[in-house]
């Protein structure tokens, strides 16, 4: 596993839009930095967060995060992942990276507020999210 503190620069966003809002967060992509502060925050302000991964280690990993505030959920295709709720938040930060423009597009309509990680400009000629 690679860590970085470069890997936590969605957390200054995320904070600002977690206190700008009160209704439920999408993660996609559970990780080391998003998901136990969106865990913490989520069951203290008593709000519904909901994550999806595709790779069991991290369900496994995060695994006593699951409460009544916090649902896991492993997903085995991204195809298949249904986000027709309305979202206050959605973060997508999951794998592969070459799919978070087509789950951020299905959360166009879905989303007060989307977070793609990588997407500050220096990343573009990677993941083209322009």
């Amino acid at each position: 596993m690679k860590i970085s503190i470069k890997y936590g620069s969605h957390l200054p966003v995320l904070t600002k839009l977690v206190n700008i809002t009160t209704g439920p967060i999408l993660e996609l992509g559970i990780g080391l930095y998003s998901t136990p502060y969106l865990h913490w925050i989520c069951k203290s302000t008593k709000r519904q967060l909901t994550s999806y991964e595709s790779e069991p280690g991290w369900i496994k990993y995060f695994r006593d995060c699951r409460d009544e505030f916090h649902s896991l959920n492993l997903i085995a295709d991204w195809d298949t992942l249904d986000v027709n709720d309305f979202w206050d938040i959605a973060f997508v930060d999951h794998a592969p990276d070459s799919r978070r423009k087509t789950e951020a597009r299905k959360l166009i309509n879905n989303a007060k507020f989307i977070v793609l990680h990588d997407s500050n400009p220096e990343n573009d000629t990677l993941y083209r999210y322009s």
